[in-house]
């Protein structure tokens, strides 16, 4: 993957009292710890995601 097409995720809250649904696409993400960092591919599948949940995130181009 070139750097153009990967997005850098970042857990930076808690998952106590989320909904369900978004404790699984933080899951889906492959995050599991506050601060757990992830490197996926910048595409609508993934950014639907990352939409849903954008209050527990930090997101970098």
């Amino acid at each position: 993957m070139s750097s153009g097409n990967v997005l850098r995720i970042t857990l930076i809250k808690s998952l106590i009292g989320t909904k369900r649904t978004h404790r699984k696409n933080v899951i889906g993400l492959g995050l599991k710890k506050i601060n757990s960092r992830a490197e996926l591919p910048n595409n609508p599948a993934i950014r639907g995601m990352i939409n849903k949940i954008s209050y527990l995130l930090k997101i970098e181009d």
